[in-house]
């Protein structure tokens, strides 16, 4: 596996000994905590680091994450993307969201284990945090959460204006960017480049849809029960 070297020959990242380090602390973490919860269903080495870690560093290829000081991750799981984002870039103060308590008790073992700090881990709804913090983040990830007008209606209103959301997507997303137009005028926010990649070893086809908030909107996210009965 030579992820070191890719991650230099593609994003221009060359690791320091304490990241390398923390990557494979927390490969070692997530396989031994998957024994028993189920956090993922990739556990072979490899993928980890290029499913996982890589996927999730990628989003340097859609924005300059040295130019952002705060990142929004919702129902982050295992910690994607946004744990191997902040073990590159340090100064970033992350919030995490997820609804499940097994998952935020492995991410609060994961923290610690790799001894970073400025995170913020939130056990609730993403709806539910979403209406009670708003215009609060340059960055709002979302990967694997669910369609693309779900996540905008979700991620936007936590952004600041001109803020970024990055929905992580497959090769089959161009379906999702026809049925998010209303989406998007309703919650005044532009689709400002999509960036299409493979990741290295032939391991998958990726997306990044950046999508730039314009002004801030009241009223949403609306409940789940809603979203779920009319989209956007």
């Amino acid at each position: 596996m030579s992820f070191n070297q890719d991650l230099y020959k593609i994003f221009g990242i060359q690791l320091t000994k304490e990241q390398e380090s923390q990557f494979q602390i927390y490969f070692h973490e997530l396989v031994e905590y998957n024994k028993h919860t189920n956090l993922t269903r990739i556990t072979e080495e490899t993928e980890v680091y290029y499913k996982h870690f890589f996927d999730s560093i990628s989003l340097i290829k859609a924005i300059d994450v040295l130019d952002q000081s705060t990142l929004c991750d919702m129902g982050a799981g295992a910690g994607f993307p946004s744990l191997p984002i902040k073990i590159i870039y340090p100064h970033l103060k992350v919030t995490i969201i997820d609804s499940s308590n097994k998952r935020i008790n492995f991410l609060k073992l994961l923290i610690n284990k790799l001894q970073i700090d400025h995170i913020d881990l939130v056990c609730d709804r993403i709806e539910s945090y979403a209406r009670k913090h708003q215009q609060l983040f340059d960055i709002v990830t979302a990967r694997a959460l669910g369609a693309l007008p779900f996540i905008i209606e979700l991620g936007i209103p936590m952004l600041k204006n001109s803020g970024h959301l990055i929905a992580y997507k497959s090769s089959q997303f161009k379906e999702e960017i026809d049925l998010s137009k209303n989406a998007l005028y309703k919650l005044n926010s532009k689709i400002a480049h999509i960036t299409e990649f493979s990741l290295p070893n032939q391991l998958g086809e990726r997306a990044l849809i950046d999508i730039i908030k314009i002004k801030h909107v009241v009223d949403y996210p609306r409940a789940y029960q809603q979203m779920l009965k009319k989209p956007l």
